[in-house]
């Protein structure tokens, strides 16, 4: 195993040589020939598989002789420690949420320009172990340090103490290097590893869809616009407050200008004069019509967006017709199901819906896995594998960032967590959710077969009635998209929601329609343009091809 670490031998050097160290414990991820960082130096020096620092620390010395070291003071020196002698940094890299402790001896630097906190460091040192300790289980004693950023302790805004979010709103720069957003980065950092690495592993391929498209798949929510037609109209604008804007008087002049210059063309026809003449004449006329045409079109030229029979001309558009940012990557991968099998599609989608609820995000990232012969049995299945698989990676691989969530925001997350991984879900269809919330009075409003669910009618199935996380599926048509499976029953397609604890629905998906004449009787049912029959078209190419999908959030 090979990791960028600098020897004992490389001691006042200037090059990096790479440290062979045997462990069967240490993780894939320092084989990488990239600058070790601290979340892969914990798990070497500990042998542990997650970016704790709390297992066991023998023969420290003998994996590591001397490391360099970089990263930000998040804390002052240690209570209790001299300053006047020695320094105690708690420095991170952001890697992990774990901090290596640094001590620098006052006879190597000022030390008053490294204990700020958020300052930056680079150090070289030998890394030991710390005898009889409690929770930091090894130090950096450093032999040379190599770059000093100081922050200023009146100016820099992020203290020890918890800052509101909203505070950090003002701080975009610096909030990654507080506890909260950094851990919140590496989750989200492990969350998409984990979906990709599950895809993955069971076949799928990844696909790409446009962020910007013409469709507005399935009117899924108000989407965002792209149009170049406005920064047209700002630029109109500025060209007409730049022209001189001509008179009728100019316009007038013009004409007589043309009409001068026509009949000295044809006189000279008519005497028969020479060709040069004539070639001339010829050119002033069409000089004066060209300057004629100008000032008419000018005198046409509004400021604003440009119109065409009363609406926008979307002709002149970059795209020549209407583009927004895409609602879901669905319709595409669809379309690769066909060719692939199994795909997935994992990226931004917008929403330009004005909510007040936290649970409605203008941007946020979806998972949209497509399987080709499969039904809704699959889907249900694929969803909760993911779901526990995801939940089993945060368990595995995040524990400290996870405990930190635990005790700053959440103290029941690891309980939450464990009611994912440890149970099956409840399956229940739309029509049983229905009849266990009427017998229930607690709400303030009615349930009738046919309504969609709230989230406190969704929260209490999941954490009142069956008390772990279960899937809803057959709903009644006119709530689901026209492309879902219509039942036997005529009256529910094949659709399903996967409702966890504190949030409600957390997935969603369906068996595609793959019946062209089926298809074809809904589009017409609900009256839907004819732009929704490339959709029919894709639907119908496999008559058999069963597709199923669902949506993570």
């Amino acid at each position: 195993m090979q990791a960028w670490v600098k020897t004992g031998r490389e001691q006042g050097k200037t090059s990096f040589a790479f440290l062979e160290v045997n462990d069967a414990n240490c993780p894939p991820n320092v084989q990488a020939r990239i600058p070790l960082c601290l979340r892969s130096l914990m798990r070497l020096v500990t042998g542990a598989n997650n970016n704790s620092a709390d297992a066991t620390t023998d023969g420290v010395a003998a994996r590591l002789n001397s490391i360099k070291s970089s990263g930000n003071t998040k804390t002052e020196p240690t209570p209790g420690r001299t300053l006047s002698s020695v320094a105690y940094l708690q420095v991170s890299d952001g890697s992990c949420a774990t901090t290596l402790q640094v001590v620098v001896d006052s006879s190597m630097a000022n030390l008053k320009e490294l204990t700020p906190s958020g300052s930056s460091i680079v150090v070289e040192g030998v890394l030991k172990e710390i005898p009889d300790a409690t929770k930091k289980k090894v130090e950096l004693k450093v032999q040379k340090i190599l770059h000093v950023g100081t922050a200023d302790p009146a100016k820099y805004p992020i203290t020890k103490t918890r800052l509101p979010l909203e505070f950090l709103r003002n701080y975009v720069h610096l909030r990654p290097r507080t506890n909260t957003i950094s851990s919140v980065a590496r989750i989200r950092n492990a969350l998409a590893y984990a979906t990709h690495t599950f895809f993955q592993n069971h076949g799928f391929i990844y696909v790409h869809t446009p962020i910007i498209t013409t469709s507005h798949c399935e009117n899924a929510g108000e989407a965002f616009q792209v149009t170049t037609l406005y920064s047209e109209a700002d630029r109109l604008e500025r060209e007409l407050k730049a022209l001189h804007h001509p008179t009728e008087a100019d316009i007038q002049a013009a004409k007589d200008a043309v009409k001068q210059k026509t009949e000295d063309l044809q006189e000279l026809k008519k005497n028969n004069s020479d060709k040069a003449s004539i070639d001339n004449a010829l050119e002033e006329l069409n000089k004066a019509k060209a300057f004629l045409s100008k000032l008419e079109e000018t005198t046409k030229l509004k400021p604003g967006l440009l119109q065409k029979d009363g609406k926008f001309d979307y002709s002149i558009d970059f795209f020549s017709r209407q583009a927004y940012l895409t609602v879901s990557g669905q319709l595409h991968v669809e379309s690769f199901a066909h060719g692939l099998s199994s795909v997935y599609t994992f990226g931004p989608t917008f929403r330009a819906e004005i909510s007040p609820s936290r649970r409605h995000l203008v941007e946020h990232w979806m998972v949209e896995p497509e399987i080709a012969f499969a039904d809704l049995e699959d889907a249900m299945n694929c969803a909760e594998d993911l779901l526990k698989f995801l939940c089993q990676w945060l368990v595995d691989n995040c524990m400290d960032d996870m405990k930190f969530m635990a005790n700053q925001f959440d103290k029941i997350l690891f309980d939450r967590l464990r009611l994912v991984t440890s149970n099956s879900f409840e399956r229940i269809t739309y029509t049983e959710a229905v009849d266990i919330l009427k017998k229930n009075v607690k709400f303030e409003s009615t349930i009738e077969w046919g309504m969609d669910f709230n989230v406190d009618q969704e929260r209490f199935l999941v954490e009142e009635v069956f008390k772990k996380p279960m899937i809803v599926y057959n709903h009644p048509k006119q709530i689901k998209s026209f492309s879902m499976r219509l039942n036997d029953d005529g009256v529910t397609v094949a659709s399903m929601d996967v409702l966890v604890p504190k949030v409600g629905v957390l997935m969603s998906g369906s068996q595609r329609e793959e019946r062209y004449e089926v298809l074809e009787k809904r589009l017409n049912e609900l009256g839907l343009p004819l732009g929704h029959r490339a959709f029919s078209d894709c639907h119908a190419i496999l008559q058999q091809n069963q597709i199923f999908t669902f949506h993570k959030h």
